[in-house]
């Protein structure tokens, strides 16, 4: 394993501190929360500057970075359904998203594992903004933002999830048609 995977992985750790503190969220354990939070998602940025510049990147890279984003991602926003900060049915539709994306990359019709998109990446922070609001002790006039910051990362995370989808559907079904054609 490589460095970068290695820091993709450490990723993992700060969600059961993460979890753990949102049991009993008092304001200094919700800051906690959001500097491990930011700390953690950060990673993300520093594994994918490493893979390219130290020429790494790796197939399982590129399926363990987004899988780790995902539990880094939805582990909190179950914490906040318990908290009733957000709804389940719109967490639900952003697991449902991530869970199809990550067998759509482990797809036996794929040649090789396709990395995140630019949609995918900005799916990701709009998520990161808006879990970060929504753990922090502000004030009542900010939750406002951060439940429209939720709603857009939840639009964005199906909009992506389309735009990812739809044009390997196409060269998908073409390779089986060709193949079919073949037989």
């Amino acid at each position: 394993m490589n460095l970068p995977n290695l820091i993709t992985f450490s990723r993992l750790l700060g969600i059961p501190f993460i979890l753990y503190l949102l049991q009993d969220p008092t304001p200094e354990k919700r800051w906690i929360c959001v500097t491990i939070f930011i700390i953690a998602a950060s990673t993300d940025w520093l594994d994918g500057y490493l893979a390219r510049k130290l020429n790494q990147i790796t197939d399982l890279g590129k399926f363990l970075d987004p899988l780790v984003d995902k539990l880094l991602v939805l582990a909190p926003l179950l914490a906040l359904i318990d908290l009733q900060q957000v709804p389940a049915w719109g967490v639900f539709l952003i697991l449902t998203r991530e869970l199809a994306i990550a067998g759509w990359r482990v797809n036996p019709n794929q040649k090789t594992i396709q990395g995140a998109n630019l949609w995918g990446k900005l799916k990701t922070i709009s998520q990161i903004i808006a879990i970060s609001l929504l753990i922090a002790p502000i004030s009542q006039s900010w939750n406002t933002i951060a439940l429209i910051a939720f709603w857009f990362s939840v639009i964005l995370t199906i909009v992506s999830g389309l735009i990812y989808v739809l044009p390997e559907a196409d060269k998908i079904s073409s390779s089986t048609e060709k193949s079919t054609s073949a037989s």
